[in-house]
């Protein structure tokens, strides 16, 4: 049997098995989600919330942008409090006051130690407690409790008003005034909130920590970190250092057994002639870098809502463009135009590849072109009504903002999108026919190019496993099949592909090679991959297994970057192979910066917050954002430039490349990247950590915490390192642009001949002149 075909056979039960898991997994999430009951009575029979009242507040919550603003379970913004974190340490505090009045003690601040101890113990078992009765499908509270639960909502309703009480908060929150306008929509809301914080506190059935594994850290509650994180975060740690091992020995082992191929004299691609449908994803670059500069811009305004609240130098810009929509913007965008280079790249390679043009293809990628267009005009213009409270219930679910980040698209929208790539899947697919019915060598690595296109395709369709009242549990579930296995999973196996197929087509890695390579790399990530989207959901109201499976699995995710430098090192090599590669030389450079994002963003950041214990204090604080910019950015934005320049550089190959600009832009982004986690992410998120474990973790996301000058000074410093990146993204638009607006170059064969070798045959100096 092949090496090739062991390896593919190998990748099939590899997926089996870990999908089967997964699915499993699900499985156990849906049968031990936290119940939502019928009603929530007092142990005298009032009844302060019922279902109806849960399931209401989270609709309004989720149409004024939902985890676009403050966060529940630790998912979602940045700014304003997480929801659930905040209720319960308020509620605690008000029972504390509340116990201190009535044992006629005075106030709780006042009272010495002991007393403090006892009333604390009394509140932790009251929290603590699991009174929700199955038979009666109810939650019973003492009225101790419903008084408190009372005075937090009274805050909540006060703070999603125009209430003058809690204006400040709403400044330091960057929320809008009147955020909910109705009052019965804003009493719904405190039913949600007052829900997920009891989740987070009651104790599972027959078991000693809550549904969210005791998160947030709320000591007052009871809430500290479970012996299930710290044994699974010693396990993974073990599991990664096995996994480093044991790939070092495959390296060492197998790493040199072919000799380097001979790169060609001359260019293999100097005589491609792009096709009709090939020169049609040039207007999908243009979107790329459009949709990348307004994600600058609205990315810029998010981050100055943390120092001036609803304003922006002076201006009431929350009044028509309130935080929760530009970040909404900013987060959709980012995933947007990545996705938007990496599908033309796909309809750009494969009649590249083939050399095959189906008829009316042309149309295809036109039509398909048209349909993104009206995809992002329309789902912005719906949720810019539904944040606005101008579209109302009935609608929002279907054509305005879910709330749920990263996938905020109203449900209309997320079909029409999975109807797009389903075409994007044909469209590559019948280019891609005539080279995958072939017996020809490359078949296999062509064959793993469109298996991922389809994962793509499909998995996005995990968007749609969730309805509008599925418990959040179960979306949360789902959710991170489409941010982890769509974005950081199959897209990571397609551009793997790509790259490996580009250096195989410049004759600089041998077909078996790259076969045998894209194989092997394919299954090293999927064996973390797949199982690792569980350490997304530690906290999220799932189960014990969900801990020990996503710690073991998702740390493998760094195994790989072990020999990122060596992967570097062989990029950056490829650009001296030979003279004719300089035409090449700064898609490569992208491709190098990959490497380092890989391993500083993805896998340094990422192996930060990565662990049970880890996340457990680190997670909605700014170090995961720090991981998620220079991750999502620095390896899939990066990766999209790269890809970019490649396919331009075969839809305009006879235009002039300014190579200041590209150098320039390349810089400025990647400094600007750097300075924007070293000045401002890394720094605010240390404080928050130290936040967390002196105080608990309510108080690092507190308006308390974030309004203090250092924390505003820390925000402040963002401006070099985005005003850097900005240039460098303006740079590389304007050089896309000066392809198409500057003359076509006069040959510079003196120039290229002097880059040549002394000595070098006139054959290969008329080959490399003749590929400029």
């Amino acid at each position: 049997m092949s090496t090739t075909r062991k390896l593919w056979l190998g990748l099939a039960a590899l997926l089996i098995v870990s999908f089967s898991v997964l699915l499993w997994v699900g499985y156990e999430v849906h049968q031990q989600a936290p119940p939502l009951p019928t009603a929530v009575v007092t142990s005298e029979g009032q009844t302060l919330y019922t279902k109806a009242d849960m399931e209401l507040g989270r609709e309004v919550w989720q149409s004024i942008g939902g985890q676009q603003l403050g966060s529940i379970w630790g998912h979602g913004a940045l700014l304003a409090p997480d929801w659930s974190a905040d209720w319960l340490h308020r509620e605690a505090t008000t029972m504390l006051e509340l116990l201190a009045r009535d044992e006629g003690l005075g106030p709780y601040a006042s009272l010495d130690a002991p007393q403090q101890a006892a009333l604390k113990s009394r509140v932790m078992q009251e929290l603590r407690t699991n009174t929700y009765d199955a038979g009666t499908d109810t939650i019973t509270v003492s009225d101790l409790r419903a008084h408190a639960m009372e005075a937090v909502a009274a805050h909540y309703m006060s703070l999603f008003s125009n209430d003058p009480a809690t204006k400040k908060l709403r400044e330091d929150y960057a929320m809008r005034d009147n955020t909910i306008a109705e009052m019965p929509h804003r009493r719904a809301v405190t039913a949600f909130f007052w829900w997920t914080s009891w989740a987070a506190a009651a104790q599972r059935p027959h078991e000693t920590m809550s549904y969210t594994q005791n998160w947030p850290y709320e000591p007052i509650a009871g809430n500290t970190p479970t012996s299930t994180a710290f044994l699974w975060s010693i396990f993974s740690v073990l599991f990664m250092i096995l996994g480093i091992g044991l790939l070092a020995w495959h390296h060492a082992v197998h790493g040199s057994e072919e000799k380097p191929a001979a790169p060609p004299l001359r260019d293999p691609l100097a005589d491609l002639k792009p096709t009709p449908s090939m020169k049609a994803t040039a207007k999908y670059f243009w979107t790329v870098l459009a949709l990348f500069l307004a994600q600058i811009l609205l990315g810029a305004t998010t981050a100055h809502y943390q120092v001036e609240g609803q304003q922006t130098y002076g201006f009431a810009l929350a009044n028509y463009l309130p935080y929760a929509l530009t970040r909404t913007w900013h987060t959709e965008l980012a995933v947007l135009w990545i996705a938007t280079a990496w599908l033309a790249t796909g309809l750009y390679i494969a009649p590249m590849i083939s050399g095959y043009e189906p008829k009316f293809q042309r149309l295809g990628v036109n039509f398909l072109w048209v349909c993104l267009l009206v995809i992002v005009v329309g789902s912005f213009a719906g949720q810019w009504f539904a944040v606005m409270d101008k579209m109302g219930l009935q609608y929002n679910f279907w054509f305005g903002h879910q709330g749920w980040e990263y996938t905020d698209l109203g449900r209309f929208w997320q079909i029409f999108l999975f109807v797009g790539l389903m075409l994007w899947v044909f469209l590559v697919g019948r280019a891609l026919w005539p080279v995958m019915r072939s017996k020809d060598e490359s078949a296999s690595i062509v064959g793993l190019l469109f298996m991922s296109t389809v994962a793509i395709g499909l998995l996005y369709g995990a968007g749609l496993m969730w309805g509008e009242h599925t418990h959040i549990a179960m979306v949360e579930y789902w959710r991170w099949w489409v941010v982890h296995l769509w974005v950081e999973g199959f897209f990571e196996v397609f551009a793997t592909a790509v790259i490996s197929y580009l250096f195989m087509k410049l004759g600089l890695v041998r077909v078996h090679t790259a076969t045998v390579g894209v194989l092997f790399a394919t299954i090293v990530f999927m064996a973390g991959g797949v199982l690792g989207t569980l350490h997304h959901l530690y906290f999220s109201g799932t189960t014990t297994a969900v801990i020990a499976l996503g710690a073991s699995f998702s740390v493998l995710e760094v195994v790989p970057l072990a020999l990122i430098g060596l992967e570097a090192y062989g990029t950056w090599k490829r650009q001296h192979s030979a003279p004719w590669m300089a035409r090449y030389r700064w898609p490569i450079m992208f491709f190098v910066a990959v490497s380092f994002w890989n391993l500083v963003g993805a896998g340094m950041f990422g192996f930060l917050v990565n662990t049970p214990i880890a996340l457990y204090y680190m997670q909605g604080l700014n170090l995961t954002a720090l991981h998620g910019h220079t991750a999502l950015f620095g390896v899939y934005g990066m990766l999209g430039m790269g890809l970019m320049l490649f396919c331009l550089r075969g839809i305009k190959p006879q235009a002039m490349w300014r190579e200041g600009l590209l150098r320039g832009s390349f810089w400025s982004l990647n400094i600007g990247l750097s300075l924007m986690g070293v000045l401002t992410l890394l720094p605010l998120g240390l404080l928050q950590l130290r936040a967390v474990l002196d105080h608990g973790y309510w108080f690092a996301r507190s308006a308390e915490f974030m309004d203090r000058p250092l924390i505003h000074m820390l925000v402040w410093m963002r401006m070099p390192g985005d005003i850097l990146f900005a240039i460098g993204a303006l740079l590389i638009a304007v050089f896309v642009a000066s392809l198409w607006l500057a003359q076509k170059p006069q040959a510079r064969t003196k120039v290229l001949a002097r880059a040549l070798p002394e000595g070098a045959p006139p054959a290969r100096a008329e080959a490399v002149a003749e590929t400029v």
